[in-house]
């Protein structure tokens, strides 16, 4: 560079000129970027304007292919109308056809209608005299079959009152069996829902088939048993006594009845004979409950009876006893647990001295003191003392077991005939000797005239007769009769019932006394020359009944269910046994001033 040329100002030069470009490029880099700016803008706007026109070109297309749609559719239905109006026209011209022809064809109809209708009106005149004569024999076929059903029902009740004098001719017991029905206590465990179905405990297997036979169906086979009447587990309490109401009749003519329940535990002994257990204290009505059993139906069928005959004639009396542990215990009295012993008396009777009888219990209750027994309330109230004494417990099978065999004892003191009546012992002479008609016998003291016969009465009285009348009054004889209604102990297996320590003994006792029941009744049906009455103090006890001085009936009781098997197939054999026993004709009960003499009953006058 040349000496003296001042270097700055070149350089401010250049740099000026340097900051004008730099000037002018950022001034064309702001016009690029505005115009980029512009140019991006305008792409949005043109990307949105495709959008608008897609989504419009799309809807077009869609509104085409809906338009092409329609228009194939208008064509097919077109096309399908076409042809429906083709098969109008057909139709059409058959109906047209058809209309021609059907004045005709009416007119045929109508011709042929009514040759039917006369023909059916010829019929129906016809058949109006056949319907009428149909009637008339319809109506007499009725009648007939009325008659022959009355007639059947007469006669099957005739079969049975003769059958019935039949047995009583033989002697044979009256047996009948009662079933009950199923229990929720017979599953033995087992669920209740199952109750009676087939293969469990509680499956039925004693079926009922008709008014006289029972069937028991085993895996083996089945086995029929036939008894005098057989009870449905739907009879009523009511239903059983009707068959044995009729009994009731001959207590009143003299004659001795029994009627025993027998079965196994848990069976419906005690329902039987007394009633529901849902009323413990067994309270009576005055009007009869559907559940009152034998007993309670018994006093009050004895009580009605009573009511017609003369007032006076006739007086009650109630015993109540159960036989527990082979021991006679009186429920009655002031000491249930004294042990009493049966009597044999000089006519064979057999009675207990020592036995409370309601007209002279006196530590029953104050308002029974010394008054008979005249209404069926004062029965049951003695009923209901000697049950609240009985010994009762609660087993595996049965949750109210009788432990002991209980005996109510209604004795019926009936006024004899007049002329049966014996003169009353009169009153000694001042020496001591009895005077007779009025003046001092010489019979010796003991009580018995020159020929032997006695001088007591059956109820005493003595007195002393006028010295100036020959006439001595006489004491009305009396015929003594009882009706025994005896609700068995339940025959019980032990495994089953679970019993131990003191129930165990009185059910080995029970079983025993059963046993011996059983044993008197086969040694009568086979007519042995010795009856063992007193291997148990219940045969001893029962013997009179047994033995044939009483109608006998007994009241089998037999549950359903399989798990009871072995035991009512037990309880039906001795039904059986029982049936098979021919005691000789029932003897009528007479006043002791009479006696039997022949076969026919005459009464001879000692």
């Amino acid at each position: 560079m040349p000496l003296g040329i001042d270097k700055s100002d070149f350089l401010q030069e250049k740099n000026k000129k340097l900051e004008r470009d730099l000037r002018t490029k950022d001034e064309r880099i702001v016009a690029l970027e505005t115009e980029n700016a512009m140019l991006y803008l305008k792409l949005a706007q043109m990307r949105s304007s495709l959008q608008c026109s897609r989504e419009e070109v799309s809807g077009l297309q869609s509104q085409y292919d809906s338009e092409t749609k329609f228009r194939q559719n208008v064509i097919e239905s077109a096309l399908k109308f076409k042809q429906e109006l083709e098969s109008i026209k057909r139709k059409l011209a058959a109906l047209q056809r058809v209309a021609v022809d059907l004045p005709i064809q009416f007119q045929n109809d109508i011709k042929h209608a009514n040759s039917v209708v006369q023909r059916h009106r010829h019929l129906f005149v016809s058949q109006t005299s056949s319907l009428s004569t149909m009637q008339e024999q319809l109506s007499q076929l009725q009648g007939s079959l009325q008659d022959i059903t009355e007639q059947h029902a007469k006669e099957k009740k005739r079969r049975q009152e003769l059958h019935n004098v039949l047995m009583e001719l033989r002697g044979n017991i009256r047996v009948h069996c009662r079933v009950r029905p199923l229990m929720d206590f017979d599953c033995g465990g087992e669920d209740t829902k199952m109750l009676g179905s087939s293969g469990t405990k509680s499956e039925v297997v004693v079926h009922y088939m008709d008014d006289e036979n029972v069937c028991v169906r085993t895996t083996k086979h089945n086995k029929v048993f036939e008894y005098e009447r057989v009870y449905s587990p739907d009879e009523s309490q009511e239903f059983v006594f009707d068959e044995v109401q009729p009994m009731m009749t001959s207590l009143l003519d003299g004659y001795n009845i029994c009627i025993m329940a027998y079965g196994q535990t848990g069976s419906g002994k005690t329902h039987t004979m007394l009633g529901s257990h849902k009323n413990e204290d067994y309270h009576l009505r005055m009007e009869p409950h559907k559940d009152e059993g034998v007993i309670p139906r018994a006093a009050r069928e004895l009580f009605r009876l009573i009511s017609e005959k003369p007032e006076g004639t006739i007086s009650v009396e109630v015993s109540v006893v159960e036989i527990y542990n082979n021991d006679i215990r009186d429920l009655l009295s002031g000491d249930p647990s004294a042990k009493h012993d049966v009597i044999t008396g000089a006519d064979g009777s057999l009675s207990i001295p020592t036995l409370t009888s309601s007209p002279r219990t006196i530590e029953l209750r104050k308002q029974l003191v010394q008054k008979k027994v005249d209404k069926i309330q004062d029965v049951m109230s003695f009923v209901q003392y000697g049950l609240r004494m009985r010994r009762e417990s609660a087993t595996m099978v049965h949750e109210h077991s009788s432990r002991s065999h209980l005996v109510v004892t209604l004795t019926v003191n009936s006024q004899a005939p007049n002329f049966l009546s014996k003169p009353a012992t009169p009153s000694p002479a001042p020496d001591g000797t009895p005077v007779i008609m009025g003046r001092p016998s010489t019979a010796p003291a003991g009580g018995r005239d020159r020929r032997g016969r006695s001088l007591s009465l059956m109820t005493t009285a003595s007195f002393e007769s006028p010295p100036q009348s020959p006439i001595v009054p006489s004491t009305p004889a009396v015929i003594r009769t009882k009706l025994q209604l005896v609700d068995l102990a339940g025959s019980e297996c032990v495994g089953m019932s679970g019993v131990t320590g003191v129930a165990l003994r009185e059910a080995s006792n029970i079983n025993k006394s059963l046993s011996a029941l059983a044993d008197v009744l086969g040694a009568l049906a086979e007519h042995r020359p010795h009856v063992p009455y007193r291997n148990s103090r219940l045969t001893h006890f029962l013997q009179d009944s047994i033995g044939g001085d009483a109608k006998l009936l007994v009241l089998l009781c037999v549950a359903p269910a399989q798990r009871y098997i072995t035991e009512t197939t037990q309880c039906l054999g001795f039904g059986q046994r029982a049936r098979q026993v021919q005691r000789g004709p029932t003897k009528r009960r007479l006043p002791s001033s009479a006696e039997k003499v022949g076969g026919f009953g005459k009464a001879s006058f000692r």
